[in-house]
């Protein structure tokens, strides 16, 4: 325990590196905060931008509410963007519990609330938008902060992130948080770049220690245990079972065998020993049990092996955790099924997990969040037994679910009445549900092609999840154990700590003439050269050219070697290397001739053929017994003079095969047989005694004619000064390394050339695209190109041609629903390549839509770019038949789609047909698309979002 003095050292520290401000706002909150968060508010605070990378539920939001804080003390505006709508209701709501909601609005695809607020919450998306559209709401902006910052490396909206750090006004001072980045220096470095000043803190501590352990049958073991000391030789105090243990130990360390070890932030770690003898034995019976499946070594009546470490069944899972305190806890399953059948399972077990009084207060609060939802909608919502299973304290969470509901899920078990939720990984994605435990319930998923192993990031970002600051001493990860685990691969996963931040920007049509209409063209490229993208491509690039500079000075010095008095040696060694290469390429092309007249050769064979084997194991002579001809290629099958039967192809003959004459092969021969093949190997040897000598093989000659060019290079070599130099084939020897040196250079050259400016490149193709489409000219931008500024969408292009074409004119606002469905919709499964789709107009447009992307696509390819996919025809009936009125349970049933799936990609219609009405110059187009947000913003799909 420290002293007095220690202590109050400790604090004068503290408070020399606060000041007032931060005092006061730490009072607001019932903990002391850490150096990292105190350092990032100084910062902040001295009118630094900050970018702060710390482990998930470390409490870097702290450092963005200081900023709200700031703002509202100094009468100015803070925007707190976040990635996901329920991460923006979720802090919405507690900066409304704090400030009121007069001083806090909320602006999402989906709400808009009290929008002029001095702090609004909003997706970045939205704060994307105002920059291009230069909002009025901007005035008056000091901070902005950026929550899950990190999400700019992803492949989808990734961009989105960049585009606003890049045109954020130089005034308004930027708060970036990220989850910890093995690169965070390097972002640091990219945002002083264009932001300005930036103070980089980086904080790798978790505020709750982690333990990780592994679930093998129905008990959990720790992954690693401490570095014993061996047993000495002399304890003679020890009992028997520990000196034989001991002694064990020493003759396997004899062996060879070492414990195995893994560094963890620079301390050595042990894996279980326990868990590696698990993993050899369960490696054993898988073996034995491969062997006993192969039919000839199966014995009758014998038993498969079994492993005797069969994962544990969920509610076995859940129930040895709650035995050994680690509840509340997140189980991971990467299937959305899985965690509907991990609820089901745990239900029909009869597992609780809740008193009776806590299950009424989870009845009455589930009751009086839905009690805006009609009765027919809660039944269809599968309510009653998601309710049933809420009562045990048990859910499942994951983007199938209704927003309502997984709102409720989360309130509550931040509250501590739900202990087991199931989750997909999108959970670990920002929303704050902290756990004392984290469940991984195997370590690869479906990543839309193939299983995949889970990454040192991913699990990473999974496991951040466990551990409650102030409510737990200590955190836990658990593995279940799997066929096929591989205790030093879970080690691997948890003892790694990298996890780099990498930029998936690249320019868009959208992108291009808001900044061309804003900016011009010229100061468009120059602002997106500065993007992260480029900033790590050319960091990339700067050690190539580090190495291409020392390739071109040994360049320069194996050229002065190469110096010959006599002439230009550099010219001769050209010479010498274009004869050699002319000769290569000669000697190739007789090969492919030679092998071609092989394959040629091997086709004309017929069974009974008596042919020689030139080269291969199998040489000698041998008799056709099946031309082989049903393949690709000619595989004769054929018995050798030895009896040995086998298949010979084209690389057994380097020259073309000539039979030297035919014998009989019984019909009744049989391959398998050897008293078949003995017989028919004799009458071969026979058959060859009476032919006597073996006919000749002609290989050809070298060429039929010297080749002219070949000839040509020869007399000018000889005609060469430097061909009678002394010294030639020293001078040849450094001309050649010169030549095998410019050939790596050139390589280099061009990785360079491929990493540098390549955005705005990419950005020179975009304008390409749209000035072939009249959409730019130079530095103008076209009315046709002003509306698609207003489009935000991967099909932004598409949308705004369908426009300008008058596509949608005379529709209704049932069929314009039912067509721009497309536009928003795209199938997680390619299962369904014919869907269901309305007939009379609707198809036709949808015909007219989907051509119209293919002219599109050439133009892209003209312009060596790709940015538009094809229309997803997949929800167009849906759409169609919500937007007639149909009743929700019969959509449901038809469309084979979840709630939460369905409510998701409606609201992103609504947005869609938003933006039509929004761009559309058109009054009709404009009128129709706005009755069609009315009719598609019902029932399930309008209820409000946020509490």
């Amino acid at each position: 325990m420290s002293s007095h003095a220690e202590r109050y050292a400790a604090f004068r520290r503290r408070q020399e590196a606060s000041s007032a401000a931060i005092e006061a706002f730490q009072n607001l909150y019932g903990f002391e905060f850490d150096p990292f968060q105190i350092g990032a508010c100084k910062a902040l605070e001295n009118g630094h931008g900050v970018l702060v990378a710390a482990p998930t539920g470390s409490g870097k939001t702290v450092v963005g509410e200081f900023a709200v804080h700031l703002a509202l003390g100094g009468g100015t505006k803070c925007f707190y963007t976040t990635p996901i709508k329920a991460l923006s209701n979720q802090k919405y709501n507690d900066l409304v519990r704090r400030y009121g909601a007069d001083q806090v609005g909320l602006l999402t695809g989906d709400n808009s609330v009290n929008g002029e607020a001095p702090v609004v919450v909003m997706t970045t998306e939205v704060l994307r938008n105002m920059l291009y559209e230069g909002s009025a709401t901007l005035g008056g902006l000091a901070y902005v902060v950026m929550d899950e910052v990190h999400y700019l490396a992803n492949r989808f909206r990734g961009a989105v992130w960049e585009e606003v750090i890049i045109h954020l006004p130089e005034s308004v001072s930027m708060v970036a948080l990220s989850a910890t980045v093995s690169n965070a220096e390097e972002f640091g470095d990219w945002l002083q770049q264009v932001r300005g000043d930036t103070t980089v803190i980086v904080d790798e501590k978790r505020p709750v220690p982690l333990w990780q352990h592994v679930m093998v049958g129905d008990r959990v073991h720790d992954l690693f245990v401490d570095m014993e000391e061996e047993p000495s030789a002399d304890e003679g105090e020890q009992d028997g079972a520990r000196r034989r243990k001991g002694k064990r130990k020493r003759e396997r360390r004899r062996q060879g065998w070492q414990p195995r070890e893994i560094e963890v932030g620079g301390q050595k770690l042990r894996i279980n020993p326990r868990l590696t003898r698990f993993a050899e034995e369960d490696s054993r019976l898988t073996q034995m049990a491969d062997r006993r499946r192969h039919p000839q070594s199966r014995a009758r009546g014998s038993v498969r092996p079994r492993s005797r470490f069969a994962p544990p069944s969920r509610p076995t899972v859940i129930e040895e955790l709650d035995d050994g305190g680690l509840l509340p806890a997140i189980t991971f399953i990467f299937s959305r099924a899985g965690c509907d059948d991990a609820v089901r399972q745990c239900v029909s077990s009869g597992l609780v997990l809740t008193t009776p009084e806590e299950a009424g207060r989870i009845r009455e609060y589930a009751e009086s969040q839905c009690a805006d939802i009609p009765p027919a909608d809660l039944a269809v919502l599968g309510f009653d037994q998601w309710l049933r299973a809420l009562e045990a304290g048990i859910s499942a969470h994951h983007a199938g679910m209704l927003p309502k509901f997984k709102e409720i899920v989360e309130h509550l078990f931040s509250r501590g009445f739900i202990r087991a939720v199931f989750a997909t990984e999108t959970l670990a994605l920002g929303i704050n549900m902290p756990a004392r435990t984290v469940v991984i319930e195997k370590l690869d998923k479906w990543n839309g092609e193939t299983h995949a192993q889970l990454t040192p990031g991913e699990y990473t970002q999974l496991t951040g999840r466990a551990g409650r600051r102030g409510i737990d001493v200590e955190g836990h990860a658990v593995v279940v154990w799997q066929a096929g685990t591989d205790p030093e691969a879970v080690a691997s996963l948890a003892g790694t700590r990298t996890y780099p931040l990498n930029s998936s920007f690249q320019p868009s049509y959208n992108m291009a003439v808001n900044l061309v209409g804003q900016v011009g063209r010229q100061r468009s490229r120059n602002m997106l050269e500065a993007s992260f993208a480029q900033f790590q491509a050319d960091r990339a690039v700067v050690g190539l050219v580090k190495q291409l500079r020392k390739h071109e000075e040994a360049l320069e010095g194996y050229a002065k070697a190469a110096e010959c008095h006599l002439g230009d040696f550099m010219e001769y060694a050209a010479l010498r290397r274009a004869l050699s290469d002319r000769e290569s390429m000669l000697a190739k092309t007789r090969s492919v001739r030679r092998r071609d007249e092989a394959l040629e050769s091997l086709e004309k064979l017929r069974i009974g053929d008596i042919i020689r084997i030139p080269a291969g194991r199998f040489s000698g002579h041998a008799v056709v017994l099946d031309p082989g001809l049903r393949h690709d290629l000619p595989a004769p099958l054929v018995l050798t003079v030895d009896k040995q039967v086998k298949r010979v192809n084209a690389s057994d003959f380097p020259v073309p095969v000539q039979p030297s004459g035919r014998m009989r092969v019984p019909k009744s021969f049989s391959a398998k047989s050897p008293r078949s093949r003995q017989d028919l190997a004799s009458t071969l040897r026979n058959k060859l005694k009476e032919q006597g000598n073996d006919p000749v093989y002609e290989r050809g000659s070298r060429d039929a004619g010297e080749d002219a060019e070949v000839l040509r290079l020869r007399s000018e070599l000889r005609r060469h000064p430097c061909h009678g130099c002394a010294d030639r084939e020293d001078h040849a020897r450094w001309a050649e390394r010169y030549f095998r040196l410019r050939k790596e250079t050139d390589g280099l050259r061009r990785r360079v050339e491929g990493r540098s400016h390549v955005i705005s490149r990419t950005f020179d193709r975009v304008c390409g695209v749209l000035e072939d489409l009249e959409y730019l000219s130079e530095n103008d931008v076209s009315d046709d190109g002003a509306r698609l500024a207003k489009i935000y969408s991967d099909l932004d292009l598409l949308v705004a041609e369908c426009l300008r074409r008058g596509i949608w004119r005379d529709l209704t606002p049932v069929e314009l629903a039912a067509c721009a469905a497309s536009l928003v919709y795209e199938a997680r499964r390619s299962d369904d390549a014919y869907p269901r789709l309305p007939g009379g107009r609707i198809e036709e447009t949808l015909v007219e839509m989907v051509r119209l992307w293919g002219e599109l696509n050439e133009v892209e390819s003209r312009h060596r770019v790709s940015f538009l996919r094809q229309p997803d025809l997949g929800f167009v009936w849906t759409a169609h038949r919500w937007a007639s009125g149909d009743r929700l349970d019969a959509i449901l049933r038809q469309a084979d789609m979840t709630a939460g799936d369905f409510v998701r990609t409606t609201k992103m219609l609504v947005d869609m047909l938003s933006q039509i009405a929004g761009a559309s110059g058109d009054a009709e187009v404009r009128s129709t698309a706005r009755k069609a947000c009315d009719l598609v913003r019902r029932g399930v799909v309008a209820y409000s979002s946020f509490s």
